[in-house]
């Protein structure tokens, strides 16, 4: 029979998480809220206009937010494309393939690159990458693919495409190390039975781990998503820094992070301020909107995925 002093700490444990599970809670409630309080004048003035104007004119407090959330999605999109099969099958290869001697230095490397902070990643970009890309992948994508819009027109280095590639790098360690664990919760049974049924490792990877652990992988996207959505000083160095969108990856233009980091500094009114804020509210929101996509999607397409072990 417990005693009541056991019962009176049970009730505090359980408040004292449920404060600090309401915190987080508070904590973006604030966060929106000063957000949407420091954007009214930009609210007032431009309404719904500001999601759909692709016009930024300082000199006459003309603003619009529509380049940049197409680049803030484009340039999310292009590092998801690059990202998940790399983090995936690095994942995979961690998991089912690799020798034990091997896996403890790949993960160190891979822990060792997520932790590489976001201006020297921009810095390497911007005096590496991105010179090299302009040597030489460009050019390929260029003759090879030039019959698409995308991979139109002269590039001077820093682009959309460039900014797309330096935020897979960044997402590449968040992936690849939520499918790791993903996937070694996989139960050892799920293999074995496979195995017995004379499937090949291949299948056996394919049908009873991938399969079984979907559900946990598309979760780990979805954190790799969000890395992308709000980075800002890497995309910032490498992206060009203008205010305009073009179906070419190969142009300059920016992302609502970047753009409000590139222009903060150089607000000169009341309003330009006030859209700067109003910037990061639609950061918020959009980042809100992709995720409750993704968890529809999640609920209406993935399967069972992986159940929690007791």
């Amino acid at each position: 029979m417990k005693r009541g002093g056991s019962h009176f700490g049970d009730r505090i444990f359980k408040w004292l998480t449920l404060l600090m599970a309401l915190a987080i809670f508070a904590l973006i409630a604030l966060i929106g809220y000063e957000l949407a309080a420091n954007s009214q004048p930009s609210i007032h003035k431009f309404g719904w206009h500001f999601l759909v104007s692709s016009d930024w004119d300082p000199t006459n407090d003309i603003y619009g937010a529509l380049p940049f959330i197409l680049g803030t999605l484009v340039s999310s999109f292009i590092a998801l494309l690059i990202a998940v099969p790399i983090s995936v099958a690095t994942a995979v290869y961690l998991t089912e393939l690799a020798p034990l001697w091997l896996r403890q230095p790949l993960i160190m490397f891979i822990e060792l690159l997520a932790a590489i902070p976001s201006v020297i990643l921009g810095l390497w970009g911007i005096f590496v990458m991105v010179p090299w890309l302009h040597a030489h992948v460009f050019p390929f994508l260029r003759s090879t693919l030039g019959f698409l819009p995308f991979f139109r027109g002269s590039d001077y280095g820093p682009c959309m495409l460039a900014a797309g590639i330096i935020l897979s790098i960044m997402i590449v360690p968040i992936i690849t190390s939520v499918s790791r664990e993903i996937l070694r919760s996989v139960p050892g049974l799920q293999r074995e039975a496979a195995y017995a049924l004379g499937a090949t490792h291949w299948e056996v990877t394919r049908i009873a781990v991938l399969s079984y652990a979907k559900k946990g992988i598309f979760g780990a996207v979805i954190l790799g998503l969000g890395r992308a959505l709000g980075e800002t000083m890497a995309v910032t160095m490498v992206i060009g820094n203008l205010p305009q969108f073009v179906p070419s990856l190969f142009q300059p233009g920016s992302t609502l992070a970047s753009w409000i980091a590139n222009q903060f500094t150089e607000a000169t009114s009341d309003l330009f301020y006030s859209s700067l804020f109003e910037l990061g509210l639609v950061l918020l929101g959009v980042t809100v909107v992709v995720n409750i996509i993704a968890q529809l999607l999640l609920k209406t397409f993935a399967g069972p995925g992986v159940k929690p072990q007791h």
